[in-house]
């Protein structure tokens, strides 16, 4: 069954955080919103950050973060360490590089809340293990909610992992949202391959929906305002709505990740002999639109692609 964080909150602890972008700022401030260093109030005790510039982290540094040199003096002081970065390559490169998590002498719990492959992350847990002697190991914990739900603190945290590390996880991603333990490690990546389709689906399906109301003369703002009350409502509607409407696609989900995280249901589609035509399309779309350039933008992107498609 899943499980959602425990209560009473159990024993403090310093949290380390690496990948503070977009994502990652708002996490690390709601986590110091949180954190009693000096009381056994909190689940978070210090938080302390690294990064490849110190000037980029002065927000988390002014609201009380710690700066640490590398990721192994992270992993020294900080016995769970969240890790927000594009891919599986960059989480291996914090793992096992010369001043990499993996050579710190202690125990320590690592968070990989990026979306990432299942199958790879299973195999980067058992080299880490392996290499170890089991001090040091993987949950993974992808979010979805976008920067508003970062922001807000109202992210969807998919967890896989063991039962005692998730028990130790939960109450602290609890400050960055709602974590719910989905069953062992990968679960939580396919359950966000899972959102990443569903999410993909409707975004293009409103984005073909408000070409054909434009091309009609319909008004787009009067037209989605009315559709956001019936059926097709959505939380993808409510928050592209005026994305769409003002055409800004401006990133706060960047739309070449898609193409990565559909990917990664493809395959778990595969493994499981899912005939799956909404995601072979989807997969097909976003794809197109970043080889067209369209990439680096918002999924409301989409839109654009399609308005600038004809039959």
């Amino acid at each position: 069954m899943p499980t959602t964080p425990a209560s009473p909150h159990p024993v403090t602890r310093s949290v380390g955080f690496i990948g503070l972008g977009n994502m990652g700022m708002p996490m690390v401030l709601n986590l110091l919103a949180a954190a009693h260093p000096d009381e056994e109030i909190s689940p978070i005790g210090n938080v302390v950050v690294t990064g490849r510039s110190r000037d980029r982290l002065e927000p988390a540094l002014s609201a009380g973060a710690l700066w640490a040199d590398n990721p192994v003096e992270i992993a020294e002081r900080c016995p769970v360490i969240i890790l927000m970065v594009p891919d599986l390559p960059q989480v291996e490169e914090l793992l096992f590089a010369t001043t990499g998590i993996a050579n710190a002498s202690g125990s320590v719990i690592v968070i990989v809340a990026s979306s990432v492959s299942p199958t790879g992350i299973r195999d980067l847990d058992e080299r880490l293990r392996a290499q170890t002697a089991g001090r040091i190991t993987l949950v993974d914990a992808p979010v979805s909610g976008g920067t508003e739900g970062a922001a807000a603190g109202t992210l969807s945290i998919m967890v896989g992992g063991t039962a005692e590390d998730a028990e130790a996880v939960l109450p602290i991603l609890a400050a960055c949202g709602t974590p719910v333990h989905l069953g062992p490690l990968g679960s939580g990546d396919v359950a966000k391959a899972c959102n990443q389709l569903i999410v993909a689906a409707t975004m293009a399906a409103v984005s073909e929906a408000s070409v054909i109301a434009e091309r009609s003369g319909l008004d787009l703002d009067v037209l989605l305002t009315l559709l956001s009350g019936g059926y097709a409502g959505s939380r993808v509607l409510e928050t592209k709505k005026q994305r769409l409407v003002e055409r800004d696609y401006s990133p706060t989900g960047v739309a070449k990740f898609m193409v990565k995280d559909l990917t990664f249901a493809t395959a778990a589609a595969e493994s499981t002999k899912t005939q799956t035509p909404t995601l072979d399309a989807a997969l097909q779309s976003f794809t197109n639109l970043t080889n067209a350039g369209l990439g680096d933008n918002d999924l409301a992107v989409i839109h654009r692609w399609v308005r600038e498609q004809t039959r």
